[in-house]
């Protein structure tokens, strides 16, 4: 290991890593050194994402330049005209990011590629967007979205315009391997834009996306957006100028954002972890929305491809609607709007199986992939068509796109989208979870949860477990069928088996009698078990809806309790 740390110490460009790198060695921090070297940051679908801090498990400036030129290698082989196409590359607050980025800029133009770089920080989606836009090659982003402030992070968006899958992620990890153990080609910003190499996105860029979502007809709505008041947080990150900007292009006049949270900040001093889904980061847009009468408290997370919402209740009291729950208002309200044949909508398979039966309803196409926001947006365009055009899709974990302007999750149009969807709600005088009620009238009541199980490490793969001796009831309900896509097989009960059209991976899917389900994806890093449940309760016409959501949620907290109980 010693070698590999001198190698490292004498190519590492950043006096801050190597200095940290050397106090390290100095105090003889031996596991510290041990787990910086013991591998690298894996390069994935969704690029890289890790601590920042010296050696190569680590996000510093070294691994960003070796990164970006086993990049830039692979897209000068596999995309037509890369060099001239180019990539498109932005960055959010983080303390680093701006450096990342910078150095992304300098290797890709020294291996002759274009590059198009945001004159400042830009919110994701903002930068997904140029890949379409100037059919470039690829986009990068150098963001660590709603993770936690040490962390930083590379996202690669491939010419298509969506996150990339495989091949491409394994292709780019091998070229990062090579990279790193050569010169690695670097061309200074001003020289880059002195050859024409380098373009700034300036702020005609970001009104070109501004533009592109006023002018989206998925984005237009009558209804009367003056009796809306809304409460917005940017989450210390980068989206609070678009968002803003956007609203009041939509006609919203009366919306208040958090002063203490509205300006980028890495340091994120008011939240402790800056991701809308964990208790407490709503805390402070649910406050300022009390306090203006808002109907709603809206949030991005820090790079803004996310979209967050709590909603006012009867009582005055705000309550946070789920993924799942905002998806089928989503749907709902984006179906009964479309003038599509057969509109394409989908989501994960983690994901409420609620959407499929609002666009069974509509007589919408319904489509479901893996979890991932890659998957959503890649198999979308392999099926859309004329006669079904892409409209909407969603993840649980507060991802959403709306129509194909963005190729991957936009934070900023669901937040306008869900603005307009709520105008019309609210002036028919109605509230948000009375729309819900509704849905759940026609379709059901659908609950789901996620909880994640440590397992002995010693203990073997509990997948094998499970495939070795199939449930045949969980939670005193028939296992009706069992989806294995590991094996990429559909087993019926009475014997009959069936291909599933899903890419292999280790999950296994159970859908039991009454609706119910349960999803087990043990994790291939850690000894985890990652389970997702689903529960329906039947809604008659006179029953009573908290009547109701209480037998569901009993349902719920049995079938965990008894699910969980059996994997011991």
């Amino acid at each position: 290991m010693i070698e590999q740390v001198t190698t490292w110490l004498e190519r590492d460009p950043d006096p801050r890593t190597r200095e940290e790198l050397q106090y390290l060695i100095d105090e003889k921090m031996v596991d510290e050194l041990a787990d910086r070297f013991k591998s690298r940051l894996e390069f994935g679908t969704a690029g890289l994402r890790g601590m920042v801090g010296s050696g190569p498990n680590r996000m510093n400036r070294l691994v960003i330049q070796e990164t970006a030129t086993g990049l830039g290698h692979y897209l000068v082989k596999k995309v037509d005209n890369a060099t001239k196409r180019g990539v498109v590359i932005g960055y959010d607050g983080r303390l680093d990011s701006k450096q990342f980025a910078h150095d992304t800029a300098s290797v890709l133009t020294a291996l002759g590629i274009k590059v198009y770089l945001t004159h400042a920080i830009a919110a994701t989606p903002i930068v997904a967007f140029g890949v379409k836009h100037f059919n470039a090659a690829a986009a990068v982003v150098v963001t660590a979205s709603h993770n936690p402030p040490e962390y930083n992070g590379f996202k690669v968006y491939w010419e298509n315009g969506a996150q990339i899958i495989p091949p491409h992620d394994s292709s780019i990890a091998a070229e990062i391997e090579l990279a790193a153990t050569r010169p690695l080609p670097l061309m200074p910003i001003e020289s880059a834009e002195a050859n024409g190499l380098l373009e700034w996105l300036t702020d005609d860029y970001y009104q070109a996306y501004r533009q592109a979502n006023n002018q989206n007809p998925l984005l237009q709505n009558d209804a009367d957006p003056s009796k809306m008041i809304i409460a917005y947080t940017a989450m210390h990150g980068v989206g609070a100028d678009m968002a803003e900007t956007l609203l009041a292009d939509a006609g919203y006049k009366t919306f208040f954002s958090v002063d203490e949270q509205r300006q980028p900040d890495g340091n994120f001093p008011t939240v402790n972890f800056p991701n809308p889904e964990e208790a407490g980061a709503m805390d402070m847009v649910i406050n300022l929305a009390d306090s203006v009468g808002a109907q709603i408290a809206c949030a991005n997370d820090p790079d803004a491809d996310r979209f967050a919402v709590a909603a006012r209740k009867d009582n005055g009291e705000y309550q946070m609607l789920t993924g799942d729950q905002v998806g089928a208002l989503f749907g709902q309200y984006l179906l009964d709007k479309s003038s599509a044949e057969r509109p394409l909508v989908g989501n994960t398979i983690v994901s409420s199986s609620l959407l499929e039966k609002i666009a069974t309803s509509h007589g919408a196409r319904y489509y479901q992939t893996l979890t991932g926001f890659k998957w959503l947006t890649n198999v979308a365009m392999l099926n859309q068509s004329d006669e079904s055009p892409f409209l909407f899709a969603y993840e649980e974990a507060l991802g959403y796109t709306i129509g194909s302007q963005v190729w991957d999750k936009d934070g900023l149009s669901a937040l306008v989208v869900f603005a307009q969807l709520s105008a019309e709600i609210y002036n028919q005088g109605k509230t948000l979870w009375q729309q819900l009620e509704s849905i759940y009238r026609q379709h059901g009541l659908y609950v789901n949860a996620q909880r994640s199980i440590a397992l002995n490490p010693d203990s073997p793969p509990i997948g094998d477990k499970l495939r070795a001796s199939p449930p045949e009831e969980i939670a005193g309900l028939k296992v009706l069928v069992t989806e294995d896509l590991k094996a990429s097989l559909k087993f019926v009960t009475g014997g009959r088996t069936e291909a599933l059209n899903l890419p292999a991976s280790d999950v296994l899917i159970y859908h039991l009698e009454g609706g119910a389900r349960v999803i087990v994806r043990p994790s291939g890093t850690e000894p985890k078990l990652k389970c997702y449940y689903e529960v329906v309760e039947a809604f008659h016409e006179s029953a009573e809806y908290q009547t109701v959501q209480d037998k569901a949620q009993a349902s719920m907290d049995q079938l965990i309790k008894q699910h969980q109980a059996s994997l011991s």
